[in-house]
Protein backbone atom coordinates (compact mmCIF):
# COMPACT_ATOMS: atom_id res chain seq x y z
CA UNK A 1 0.00 0.00 0.00
CA UNK A 2 1.89 2.51 -1.21
CA UNK A 3 0.98 5.56 0.37
CA UNK A 4 2.87 7.31 3.67
CA UNK A 5 -0.49 8.80 5.63
CA UNK A 6 0.08 8.12 9.57
CA UNK A 7 -3.26 7.81 11.44
CA UNK A 8 -4.35 6.93 15.06
CA UNK A 9 -2.40 6.27 17.90
CA UNK A 10 0.28 3.54 16.41
CA UNK A 11 2.82 3.98 14.00
CA UNK A 12 1.93 2.63 10.57
CA UNK A 13 5.23 0.91 8.31
CA UNK A 14 4.70 1.17 4.80
CA UNK A 15 6.15 -0.60 1.82
CA UNK A 16 6.79 2.15 -0.28
CA UNK A 17 8.61 2.14 -3.72
CA UNK A 18 12.33 0.87 -4.15
CA UNK A 19 12.01 -0.92 -0.58
CA UNK A 20 14.47 -3.44 -0.63
CA UNK A 21 14.48 -6.36 0.91
CA UNK A 22 17.93 -7.33 0.60
CA UNK A 23 19.09 -3.99 2.55
CA UNK A 24 16.68 -5.33 5.06
CA UNK A 25 17.72 -8.97 5.53
CA UNK A 26 21.40 -7.29 5.50
CA UNK A 27 20.67 -5.82 8.31
CA UNK A 28 19.10 -8.51 10.28
CA UNK A 29 21.94 -10.39 9.72
CA UNK A 30 24.15 -7.67 11.53
CA UNK A 31 21.67 -6.80 14.27
CA UNK A 32 21.11 -10.64 15.08
CA UNK A 33 24.24 -10.88 16.36
CA UNK A 34 23.08 -9.05 19.65
CA UNK A 35 19.21 -9.33 19.20
CA UNK A 36 18.44 -13.07 18.50
CA UNK A 37 15.35 -13.57 16.52
CA UNK A 38 12.67 -16.96 17.43
CA UNK A 39 9.62 -17.26 14.39
CA UNK A 40 6.95 -18.90 15.76
CA UNK A 41 4.81 -21.69 13.73
CA UNK A 42 2.19 -23.07 14.73
CA UNK A 43 1.03 -25.54 12.80
CA UNK A 44 -1.82 -28.85 12.92
CA UNK A 45 -0.44 -32.11 11.22
CA UNK A 46 -2.72 -31.55 8.41
CA UNK A 47 -1.17 -28.49 7.19
CA UNK A 48 1.99 -30.79 6.28
CA UNK A 49 0.23 -32.35 3.79
CA UNK A 50 -1.71 -29.29 2.49
CA UNK A 51 -0.65 -26.68 -0.52
CA UNK A 52 1.51 -23.78 1.76
CA UNK A 53 3.77 -24.74 4.54
CA UNK A 54 6.56 -26.71 2.34
CA UNK A 55 6.66 -23.67 0.25
CA UNK A 56 7.07 -21.59 3.32
CA UNK A 57 9.91 -23.70 4.13
CA UNK A 58 11.28 -23.08 0.65
CA UNK A 59 11.47 -19.46 1.90
CA UNK A 60 12.39 -20.03 5.32
CA UNK A 61 15.11 -21.53 4.22
CA UNK A 62 16.93 -18.52 3.50
CA UNK A 63 16.26 -16.57 6.26
CA UNK A 64 18.72 -17.07 8.16
CA UNK A 65 19.16 -14.18 10.34
CA UNK A 66 16.22 -16.35 12.37
CA UNK A 67 18.08 -17.87 15.30
CA UNK A 68 15.36 -20.46 16.14
CA UNK A 69 11.92 -21.83 14.85
CA UNK A 70 9.73 -23.22 17.55
CA UNK A 71 7.09 -25.09 15.23
CA UNK A 72 4.01 -25.82 17.48
CA UNK A 73 2.32 -29.62 16.38
CA UNK A 74 -0.92 -30.24 17.06
CA UNK A 75 -2.73 -33.24 16.44
CA UNK A 76 -0.04 -35.71 15.18
CA UNK A 77 0.67 -39.38 16.49
CA UNK A 78 3.97 -40.61 17.02
CA UNK A 79 4.06 -41.54 13.40
CA UNK A 80 3.06 -38.21 12.47
CA UNK A 81 5.61 -36.62 14.81
CA UNK A 82 8.44 -38.62 13.53
CA UNK A 83 6.99 -37.33 9.77
CA UNK A 84 6.98 -34.02 11.17
CA UNK A 85 10.83 -34.29 12.20
CA UNK A 86 11.37 -35.23 8.85
CA UNK A 87 9.38 -32.35 6.73
CA UNK A 88 11.49 -29.51 9.25
CA UNK A 89 14.57 -30.87 8.73
CA UNK A 90 15.34 -29.03 5.97
CA UNK A 91 15.22 -25.83 7.81
CA UNK A 92 18.97 -24.77 8.52
CA UNK A 93 17.84 -22.70 11.64
CA UNK A 94 17.96 -23.94 15.30
CA UNK A 95 14.29 -25.81 15.42
CA UNK A 96 12.42 -27.01 17.86
CA UNK A 97 9.58 -28.85 17.42
CA UNK A 98 6.60 -28.98 20.52
CA UNK A 99 4.75 -32.12 20.29
CA UNK A 100 1.56 -30.92 21.97
CA UNK A 101 0.38 -34.63 21.75
CA UNK A 102 3.56 -36.23 22.96
CA UNK A 103 3.39 -38.06 26.46
CA UNK A 104 5.81 -35.96 27.92
CA UNK A 105 4.40 -32.67 27.16
CA UNK A 106 1.06 -33.90 27.89
CA UNK A 107 2.34 -34.70 31.77
CA UNK A 108 3.37 -30.70 31.52
CA UNK A 109 0.21 -29.99 30.56
CA UNK A 110 -1.92 -31.71 32.93
CA UNK A 111 0.17 -30.46 36.02
CA UNK A 112 -0.57 -26.70 34.54
CA UNK A 113 -4.15 -27.57 34.21
CA UNK A 114 -4.15 -29.13 37.68
CA UNK A 115 -3.22 -26.08 38.89
CA UNK A 116 -5.59 -24.00 36.83
CA UNK A 117 -2.44 -22.19 35.44
CA UNK A 118 -3.17 -23.49 31.46
CA UNK A 119 -6.01 -23.90 28.90
CA UNK A 120 -8.01 -27.17 28.79
CA UNK A 121 -9.20 -26.83 25.55
CA UNK A 122 -7.19 -27.30 22.46
CA UNK A 123 -6.84 -24.93 19.79
CA UNK A 124 -4.24 -22.30 18.22
CA UNK A 125 -4.13 -19.88 21.38
CA UNK A 126 -2.95 -22.79 23.81
CA UNK A 127 -0.35 -23.92 20.72
CA UNK A 128 0.82 -20.67 20.72
CA UNK A 129 1.11 -19.65 24.71
CA UNK A 130 2.99 -23.11 25.32
CA UNK A 131 5.28 -22.60 22.16
CA UNK A 132 5.73 -18.74 24.58
CA UNK A 133 6.50 -20.73 27.48
CA UNK A 134 8.88 -22.54 25.67
CA UNK A 135 10.60 -19.57 24.30
CA UNK A 136 10.77 -17.71 27.37
CA UNK A 137 12.45 -21.04 29.63
CA UNK A 138 14.94 -21.06 26.83
CA UNK A 139 15.59 -17.95 27.18
CA UNK A 140 17.94 -16.97 24.29
CA UNK A 141 15.65 -14.76 22.39
CA UNK A 142 15.06 -10.74 22.20
CA UNK A 143 12.51 -10.37 19.27
CA UNK A 144 9.95 -13.34 18.36
CA UNK A 145 7.62 -13.72 15.57
CA UNK A 146 4.87 -15.69 14.46
CA UNK A 147 2.82 -16.44 11.00
CA UNK A 148 0.04 -19.05 10.27
CA UNK A 149 0.95 -21.72 8.18
CA UNK A 150 -1.47 -21.83 5.63
CA UNK A 151 0.24 -18.61 3.36
CA UNK A 152 -0.48 -20.10 -0.11
CA UNK A 153 1.33 -16.49 -1.09
CA UNK A 154 4.12 -16.67 1.31
CA UNK A 155 7.72 -14.83 0.57
CA UNK A 156 10.19 -14.33 2.91
CA UNK A 157 9.82 -10.77 2.71
CA UNK A 158 7.13 -11.26 5.76
CA UNK A 159 9.28 -12.71 8.19
CA UNK A 160 11.91 -9.58 7.95
CA UNK A 161 9.64 -7.21 7.71
CA UNK A 162 7.74 -8.37 10.86
CA UNK A 163 11.07 -8.91 13.11
CA UNK A 164 12.95 -5.78 11.60
CA UNK A 165 10.72 -2.90 14.18
CA UNK A 166 11.35 -4.88 16.76
CA UNK A 167 14.83 -6.06 16.12
CA UNK A 168 16.42 -2.75 15.63
CA UNK A 169 17.26 -1.26 18.95
CA UNK A 170 16.95 2.67 17.17
CA UNK A 171 12.95 2.35 16.43
CA UNK A 172 12.49 0.92 19.92
CA UNK A 173 9.05 -0.42 19.19
CA UNK A 174 7.69 -3.38 21.68
CA UNK A 175 4.87 -4.58 19.76
CA UNK A 176 4.87 -4.87 15.96
CA UNK A 177 1.36 -6.37 13.77
CA UNK A 178 1.36 -7.04 9.76
CA UNK A 179 -1.02 -6.08 7.54
CA UNK A 180 -1.92 -6.40 3.74
CA UNK A 181 -4.36 -6.50 0.90
CA UNK A 182 -6.25 -9.86 0.62
CA UNK A 183 -7.41 -10.98 -3.04
CA UNK A 184 -8.61 -14.52 -3.57
CA UNK A 185 -8.01 -16.98 -6.52
CA UNK A 186 -11.47 -16.12 -7.72
CA UNK A 187 -10.14 -12.34 -7.67
CA UNK A 188 -12.02 -11.19 -5.16
CA UNK A 189 -12.21 -9.24 -1.99
CA UNK A 190 -11.12 -11.59 1.10
CA UNK A 191 -10.77 -10.79 4.74
CA UNK A 192 -15.01 -11.11 5.25
CA UNK A 193 -14.55 -10.99 9.34
CA UNK A 194 -12.09 -8.26 8.77
CA UNK A 195 -14.41 -6.21 6.17
CA UNK A 196 -17.51 -6.86 7.13
CA UNK A 197 -17.32 -7.44 10.80
CA UNK A 198 -14.68 -6.00 12.53
CA UNK A 199 -13.97 -2.48 11.05
CA UNK A 200 -17.86 -1.71 11.29
CA UNK A 201 -18.52 -3.01 14.84
CA UNK A 202 -15.44 -0.90 16.13
CA UNK A 203 -17.83 2.05 14.32
CA UNK A 204 -20.75 1.21 15.71
CA UNK A 205 -18.80 0.69 19.00
CA UNK A 206 -17.33 4.47 18.64
CA UNK A 207 -20.66 5.98 17.99
CA UNK A 208 -22.93 4.19 20.95
CA UNK A 209 -19.89 4.65 23.25
CA UNK A 210 -17.65 8.23 22.24
CA UNK A 211 -14.42 8.24 22.12
CA UNK A 212 -12.80 5.24 23.96
CA UNK A 213 -9.10 4.78 23.61
CA UNK A 214 -9.02 0.90 23.86
CA UNK A 215 -11.35 1.49 20.30
CA UNK A 216 -9.39 3.70 18.84
CA UNK A 217 -6.36 1.83 19.36
CA UNK A 218 -7.84 -1.42 18.06
CA UNK A 219 -9.26 1.03 15.07
CA UNK A 220 -6.02 2.05 14.06
CA UNK A 221 -4.74 -1.11 12.77
CA UNK A 222 -5.94 -1.56 9.27
CA UNK A 223 -6.02 -5.79 9.41
CA UNK A 224 -6.52 -6.32 13.98
CA UNK A 225 -7.24 -10.19 12.52
CA UNK A 226 -3.86 -10.85 10.86
CA UNK A 227 -2.01 -13.62 12.26
CA UNK A 228 1.18 -12.39 11.88
CA UNK A 229 2.58 -10.11 14.81
CA UNK A 230 6.41 -9.70 16.94
CA UNK A 231 7.19 -8.69 20.11
CA UNK A 232 9.89 -8.38 22.07
CA UNK A 233 11.06 -10.67 24.69
CA UNK A 234 9.75 -8.29 27.82
CA UNK A 235 6.02 -8.33 26.17
CA UNK A 236 6.15 -12.14 25.95
CA UNK A 237 6.21 -12.68 29.60
CA UNK A 238 3.50 -10.35 30.37
CA UNK A 239 1.16 -11.30 27.37
CA UNK A 240 -2.08 -13.10 28.34
CA UNK A 241 -4.23 -14.22 25.72
CA UNK A 242 -7.23 -16.18 24.71
CA UNK A 243 -7.29 -19.75 23.68
CA UNK A 244 -10.14 -19.41 21.55
CA UNK A 245 -10.81 -17.29 18.13
CA UNK A 246 -10.68 -14.13 20.12
CA UNK A 247 -6.84 -14.83 19.77
CA UNK A 248 -5.98 -12.03 17.59
CA UNK A 249 -7.93 -9.28 19.30
CA UNK A 250 -7.09 -10.69 22.59
CA UNK A 251 -3.18 -10.11 21.59
CA UNK A 252 -4.38 -6.55 20.48
CA UNK A 253 -6.17 -5.67 23.66
CA UNK A 254 -3.02 -6.64 25.69
CA UNK A 255 -0.87 -4.44 23.60
CA UNK A 256 -3.22 -2.19 24.68
CA UNK A 257 -2.42 -2.96 28.14
CA UNK A 258 1.11 -3.50 28.71
CA UNK A 259 2.79 -0.69 26.46
CA UNK A 260 2.38 2.61 24.87
CA UNK A 261 0.70 2.85 21.85
CA UNK A 262 3.77 4.82 20.44
CA UNK A 263 5.66 1.71 21.06
CA UNK A 264 3.26 -0.53 18.47
CA UNK A 265 3.28 -0.44 15.09
CA UNK A 266 1.95 -2.33 12.00
CA UNK A 267 3.76 -2.65 8.88
CA UNK A 268 3.29 -3.34 5.58
CA UNK A 269 4.18 -7.46 4.78
CA UNK A 270 2.81 -8.61 1.70
CA UNK A 271 1.38 -6.93 -1.85
CA UNK A 272 -1.15 -9.89 -1.37
CA UNK A 273 -2.11 -12.60 1.00
CA UNK A 274 -4.08 -15.63 0.84
CA UNK A 275 -4.26 -18.08 2.74
CA UNK A 276 -7.41 -21.53 3.24
CA UNK A 277 -9.97 -20.25 4.07
CA UNK A 278 -12.70 -21.03 6.22
CA UNK A 279 -17.01 -21.48 5.90
CA UNK A 280 -19.35 -19.03 6.97
CA UNK A 281 -20.83 -21.78 9.80
CA UNK A 282 -24.17 -21.05 10.99
CA UNK A 283 -26.90 -18.83 13.17
CA UNK A 284 -25.73 -21.29 16.41
CA UNK A 285 -22.20 -19.72 15.67
CA UNK A 286 -20.50 -22.74 16.41
CA UNK A 287 -18.40 -23.19 13.24
CA UNK A 288 -16.72 -20.97 10.66
CA UNK A 289 -16.54 -17.53 10.52
CA UNK A 290 -19.83 -16.99 12.77
CA UNK A 291 -17.71 -19.07 15.54
CA UNK A 292 -15.33 -16.65 14.86
CA UNK A 293 -17.66 -13.30 14.78
CA UNK A 294 -19.25 -14.49 17.88
CA UNK A 295 -15.87 -15.21 20.04
CA UNK A 296 -14.58 -12.08 18.63
CA UNK A 297 -17.51 -9.66 19.87
CA UNK A 298 -17.33 -11.45 23.33
CA UNK A 299 -13.61 -10.81 23.60
CA UNK A 300 -14.45 -7.08 22.49
CA UNK A 301 -17.55 -6.99 25.27
CA UNK A 302 -15.02 -8.82 27.87
CA UNK A 303 -12.38 -5.97 27.61
CA UNK A 304 -14.95 -3.09 27.32
CA UNK A 305 -16.24 -4.43 30.84
CA UNK A 306 -12.42 -4.39 32.15
CA UNK A 307 -11.97 -0.95 31.42
CA UNK A 308 -15.30 0.38 33.37
CA UNK A 309 -18.26 0.50 30.93
CA UNK A 310 -21.54 -1.21 32.16
CA UNK A 311 -23.49 -2.88 29.46
CA UNK A 312 -26.71 -4.06 29.14
CA UNK A 313 -29.52 -5.78 26.29
CA UNK A 314 -30.07 -2.24 25.45
CA UNK A 315 -26.74 -1.86 24.80
CA UNK A 316 -26.38 -4.33 22.80
CA UNK A 317 -29.47 -4.09 20.66
CA UNK A 318 -28.03 -0.15 20.01
CA UNK A 319 -24.61 -2.09 18.81
CA UNK A 320 -26.06 -4.32 16.56
CA UNK A 321 -28.84 -1.66 14.89
CA UNK A 322 -25.27 0.53 14.55
CA UNK A 323 -23.48 -2.42 13.05
CA UNK A 324 -25.88 -3.28 10.26
CA UNK A 325 -25.89 0.64 9.29
CA UNK A 326 -22.48 0.78 9.23
CA UNK A 327 -21.54 -2.50 7.94
CA UNK A 328 -23.97 -2.03 4.83
CA UNK A 329 -22.31 1.57 4.39
CA UNK A 330 -19.22 -0.15 4.34
CA UNK A 331 -20.28 -2.46 1.46
CA UNK A 332 -20.84 -0.07 -0.88
CA UNK A 333 -17.29 1.66 -0.32
CA UNK A 334 -15.39 -2.29 -0.82
CA UNK A 335 -17.81 -2.86 -3.95
CA UNK A 336 -16.79 0.56 -5.43
CA UNK A 337 -12.84 -0.59 -4.49
CA UNK A 338 -12.94 -4.00 -5.88
CA UNK A 339 -15.24 -2.63 -9.52
CA UNK A 340 -12.08 -0.27 -10.07
CA UNK A 341 -9.71 -2.99 -9.68
CA UNK A 342 -11.11 -5.15 -11.84
CA UNK A 343 -12.20 -7.62 -9.25
CA UNK A 344 -15.90 -9.33 -8.61
CA UNK A 345 -18.19 -9.34 -5.56
CA UNK A 346 -21.53 -11.19 -5.06
CA UNK A 347 -23.37 -7.80 -2.84
CA UNK A 348 -26.03 -10.85 -1.97
CA UNK A 349 -23.96 -13.09 -0.42
CA UNK A 350 -22.10 -10.56 1.05
CA UNK A 351 -25.45 -8.59 3.07
CA UNK A 352 -26.05 -12.25 4.24
CA UNK A 353 -22.69 -12.40 5.53
CA UNK A 354 -23.38 -9.12 7.11
CA UNK A 355 -26.88 -10.30 9.15
CA UNK A 356 -25.65 -13.21 10.15
CA UNK A 357 -22.22 -11.62 11.72
CA UNK A 358 -25.21 -9.18 13.19
CA UNK A 359 -27.23 -11.88 15.20
CA UNK A 360 -23.71 -12.89 16.95
CA UNK A 361 -23.96 -9.58 18.83
CA UNK A 362 -26.68 -10.58 20.61
CA UNK A 363 -25.86 -13.81 21.24
CA UNK A 364 -22.78 -13.00 22.23
CA UNK A 365 -23.98 -9.78 24.41
CA UNK A 366 -26.20 -12.51 26.43
CA UNK A 367 -23.23 -14.66 26.85
CA UNK A 368 -21.27 -11.99 28.71
CA UNK A 369 -24.59 -11.04 31.06
CA UNK A 370 -24.53 -14.99 32.04
CA UNK A 371 -21.13 -15.05 33.13
CA UNK A 372 -19.80 -11.86 33.51
CA UNK A 373 -16.72 -13.07 35.56
CA UNK A 374 -15.49 -15.36 33.21
CA UNK A 375 -11.63 -15.53 33.33
CA UNK A 376 -10.73 -15.84 29.74
CA UNK A 377 -7.33 -15.05 29.51
CA UNK A 378 -4.55 -17.70 29.65
CA UNK A 379 -2.59 -16.60 32.68
CA UNK A 380 0.61 -15.43 31.56
CA UNK A 381 3.95 -17.07 32.01
CA UNK A 382 5.18 -14.89 34.39
CA UNK A 383 2.44 -15.75 36.66
CA UNK A 384 2.92 -19.89 35.88
CA UNK A 385 6.73 -19.49 36.23
CA UNK A 386 6.24 -18.27 39.37
CA UNK A 387 3.96 -20.69 40.97
CA UNK A 388 6.16 -23.49 39.81
CA UNK A 389 9.75 -22.68 40.02
CA UNK A 390 11.43 -25.47 38.10
CA UNK A 391 8.64 -25.61 35.10
CA UNK A 392 11.52 -24.34 33.16
CA UNK A 393 13.17 -27.27 33.58
CA UNK A 394 10.64 -29.66 32.99
CA UNK A 395 9.87 -28.10 29.73
CA UNK A 396 13.20 -27.77 28.53
CA UNK A 397 13.55 -31.73 29.31
CA UNK A 398 10.50 -32.56 27.55
CA UNK A 399 10.97 -30.95 23.96
CA UNK A 400 15.15 -31.67 24.00
CA UNK A 401 14.02 -34.98 25.02
CA UNK A 402 11.57 -35.44 21.98
CA UNK A 403 13.64 -33.58 19.38
CA UNK A 404 16.76 -35.97 20.52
Amino acid sequence: MSDFKQTGPITTLHKLPGASLEKIENELRRLSKRHPMTLILPSLFSELEGPALSGILDELQHADYINEIVIGLDQADQKQFDYAREFFSRLPQKKRILWNDGPRLKAVAKMLEDKKLAPDQPGKGRNVWYCMGYILAANNSKAIALHDCDILTYTREIPARLFYPIANPALDFEFCKGYYARVNAKQQLSGRVTRLFVQPMLLALKKVLGNIEYIEFLDAFRYPLSGEFSMSDDMLNSMRIPSDWGLEIGILSEAYRNTSPRRVCQVDIADNYDHKHQEMGGEDHTQGLSRMSHEITKALFRKLGTEGHAMNKAFFRAVKATYLREALDLLDNFNADAQINGLTMDIHAEEKTIELFASSIIEAGETYLKNPMEVPFIPNWRRVFSAVPDLTDQILEAVELDNA
